[in-house]
């Protein structure tokens, strides 16, 4: 997890794309338009798509059988959305919601597929973002599991910063409103023990508030709660 100083580039997890491999994925794209509150798929469905965002935000959860929702990613501009491991009729297991009115590019796993077989270099490609989505869903559960809801919240704290961060004087602010609902959702806590934790890092003087947007003042703190490997931005992200 390094120290963010801007937010993630256009192209987001496609960067793994080379420019060549990216257009062709482009070409094999059906443009919708989806409206805020609706949802690209739900769990349970039929992996057959991958979705990439042109515009937009969206939420990938899951919901547990008590009801609670827990946030597992959240995608923007550049972004690819769908299961990894898309040639094995799989379903769902997770719920995407889209946050805000978005342009969404989608993309057949027939079509995939004859890219795969048609492209050599596409293929190569397409595994890199395979194993980067892998390496992020494994990254996150490490920092979920092993160092107690602190070290969660300060993980999480820090891929919001990699994710949405930008200079503000000598910290960083995160520039999407965040609510203590979405940490809870975020890192399985309830809202009162987020609430708790981020008083205790106030009263510590890691993290402020501005506006009501979260500004991180000492990074190292953070990353000494979650004992910080230093994943690269592209893996250390929300």
């Amino acid at each position: 997890m390094r120290n963010p100083t801007n937010v993630m580039e256009a192209r987001g997890n496609t960067c793994c794309f080379s420019e060549a491999s990216f257009n062709r994925l482009q070409v094999m794209m059906k443009d919708r338009v989806m409206p805020e509150s609706s949802h690209l798929f739900w769990e349970g469905d039929t992996a057959d798509k991958l979705f990439y965002i042109k515009r937009g935000r969206v939420k990938v959860t899951k919901t547990t059988d008590e009801g609670k929702e827990l946030i597992l990613y959240m995608y923007q501009s550049g972004d690819l959305v769908g299961q990894a491991d898309p040639f094995f009729g799989t379903k769902h297991s997770f719920s995407a919601e889209v946050l805000e009115d978005s342009d969404i590019g989608v993309i057949d796993h027939t079509d995939l597929e004859l890219l795969i077989c048609q492209h050599c270099d596409f293929a190569i490609d397409f595994m890199k973002w395979m194993g980067s989505h892998h390496r992020i869903t494994q990254t996150k559960f490490r920092d979920l599991m092993m160092y107690g809801k602190p070290g969660a919240l300060c993980s999480t704290l820090i891929r919001l910063c990699n994710t949405y961060g930008e200079p503000h004087g000598e910290h960083i602010l995160i520039h999407k409103k965040i609510t203590h609902t979405d940490l809870s959702n975020m890192i399985g806590a309830t809202r009162e023990s987020v609430n708790r934790m981020l008083s205790d890092l106030r009263k510590k003087n890691a993290v402020e508030y501005d506006n009501g947007m979260i500004v991180v003042k000492d990074l190292e703190m953070l990353q000494g709660v979650c004992h910080c490997e230093l994943c690269p931005r592209e893996i250390c992200r929300i």
